[in-house]
């Protein structure tokens, strides 16, 4: 449990740790075994460094790399040091990364030695980044992480601390081409810390072992790894998701809690070692980010043989929102499809296009309330209040309908995103690649059905007259200016597109040939 009379900030979670199980392992990674003490020590000695590196208070550091213990140390470093960590997605494509590093005026950035290369030709065109720091090493010009922490010394600089600091910033895809920054705080963390102890999806126990195996720049794999820092458990990091690797360390770590979207699970039951493996130990598997489907989730629940549970948010709640409990998973109980009930603490309200709640079972957009949604998209205030009403409703852009017992549906999107495997990709940002192509004169994006993502990208293009560019064109194009998970996997030509009368993309009606005989169009 955690100790909320202690942890009023995220800076003090390995302060706490530190006295109350400073021994105890916090985490362990490639097996190299952390203990709370010297996560602890180690976080200060960064959070020194930032400090005599000039960062002050709410300074943007950013981390691009996998998933690592430097990681943590960073992270709980820049918690005491009062740097904010934008989390930069290391699937972005140069000018991608460029944009966050300018737009959230990056001061330092902590590099995986994986994306070594990708900085380098960004560097050029991000002037606020003043410093680069190597987590692994071997680079010719940049100091090594390990060489620059240990400079410095182990005391805790104990800055003052408020609920309304940021601590992370994660960008989300845009509706207009451009991703923006999410503003999280201290108060929106122990809002999360209380809601999954209070739901039950996150009242763990000192000692027991959680996986965190998702990637780092996802609010979903950064909270499975605080809150188990906050809980007292072992947290067992995983570089990359490599479904036999995780089968093996639950066996070998007996591993309690795991976190995993969709697409993991899925990979996981079609591993080869799967039906020998021993998963005695799992007592608890979260999922979440994408809808599953009910076939995967029911083999899951066979061969995992523990409790599972749901949860559902976005970036801007801080992937709180709602919570599928395990007996609901009961397929008797018909509500295999549901993504839960609120978290408590947490409200729910489905509204029309008139602004006013609709009645029990009819679809409107899903909006939620409470202690978990952001402070704000950074520097976006017009999108901050488009995103949030008066009264601190945040428009989820997801349709749905609550059930007779309070559990929610999500039938449709609201916005056009494509989950696609976790990942949320917007039409915009792919269609404003495509058009770069001297080929396209028209482009319209959708999201198709996918067994094994949930949703694959799918373009629809013109060509211009006298083009005869073929799709492997295109996509090949396209992997150049965007991250290759946005990339579109088909592409399907059109002489026209489809418009309402003020020009604008019945997306919808794109979409409905790939939908058809489905009753609802997320998949």
């Amino acid at each position: 449990m955690i100790d909320f009379d202690q942890i009023k900030c995220v800076a003090d979670i390995t302060r706490h740790q530190a006295k109350v199980i400073p021994d105890a392992i916090a985490q362990v990674f490639e097996g190299k075994e952390t203990s709370f003490a010297t996560l602890h020590a180690q976080s200060n000695q960064v959070a020194q460094g930032l400090i005599a590196d000039g960062c002050q208070p709410g300074a943007r550091i950013g981390f691009l790399g996998k998933g690592s213990d430097r990681y943590f140390q960073m992270l709980h470093g820049a918690f005491k040091a009062g740097s904010v960590v934008v989390g930069i997605n290391w699937r972005l494509a140069g000018p991608e990364v460029t944009y966050v590093l300018n737009d959230s005026q990056t001061e330092i950035i902590f590099v995986g030695a994986e994306f070594y290369e990708l900085v380098e030709t960004v560097l050029a065109d991000s002037p606020s980044v003043r410093k680069v720091i190597a987590l692994d090493g071997g680079h010719a010009s940049w100091e090594s992480f390990d060489e620059w922490r240990d400079k410095f010394p182990a005391e805790d600089p104990q800055l003052p601390q408020s609920g309304d600091d940021d601590v992370i910033q994660l960008y989300t895809s845009g509706t207009t081409g451009h991703p923006k920054g999410v503003q999280l705080t201290n108060d929106n963390y122990l809002s999360v810390f209380h809601q999954g102890a209070a739901a039950g999806w996150a009242d763990w126990e000192r000692g027991d072992v959680n996986l965190v195996c998702m990637p780092l720049f996802h609010v979903a794999g950064v909270n499975i790894g605080l809150i188990g820092n906050a809980q007292g458990c072992k947290n067992i990091i995983l570089k990359d998701v490599d479904p036999s690797v995780i089968l093996s360390l639950i066996q070998d770590y007996r591993i309690n809690i795991a976190f995993m979207v969709p697409a993991v699970i899925l990979m996981m039951l079609q591993a080869p070692t799967i039906e020998t493996a021993d998963l005695s130990s799992l007592k608890q598997v979260i999922y979440g980010a994408s809808p599953i489907a009910e076939d995967v989730l029911r083999r899951a629940q066979d061969r995992f043989g523990c409790d599972f549970i749901q949860v559902y948010g976005l970036t801007e709640t801080t992937g709180a929102g709602t919570y599928l409990p395990p007996e609901a998973h009961d397929p008797a109980r018909g509500k295999l499809r549901s993504c839960g009930l609120p978290n408590p603490g947490m409200e729910v309200a489905i509204i029309g296009d008139d602004g006013q709640p609709v009645a029990q079972g009819a679809v409107g957009e899903i909006m939620i309330r409470g202690g978990a949604i952001m402070k704000a998209y950074w520097n976006r205030a017009d999108a901050t209040a488009e995103a949030i009403d008066a009264d601190g409703w945040f428009k989820t852009g997801d349709a749905g309908y609550l059930d007779e017992e309070g559990y929610v549906y999500i039938h449709d999107r609201v916005k056009d995103m494509i989950v696609s495997g976790g990942e949320n990709i917007y039409p915009a940002e792919v269609e404003n690649a495509l058009f770069g192509h001297p080929s396209v004169a028209d482009a319209a994006v959708i999201g198709v059905p996918d067994d094994r993502w949930g949703e694959a990208v799918k373009a629809i293009i013109v060509r211009k007259p006298g083009e005869a560019a073929d799709a492997g064109a295109i996509i090949q194009w396209a992997k150049t200016q965007i991250a290759g998970y946005k990339v579109p996997k088909s592409i399907d030509f059109i002489d026209a597109l489809p418009r309402n009368p003020s020009g604008k993309i019945l997306r919808r009606e794109l979409r409905e040939p790939y939908w058809a005989g489905r009753d609802r169009k997320v998949n």
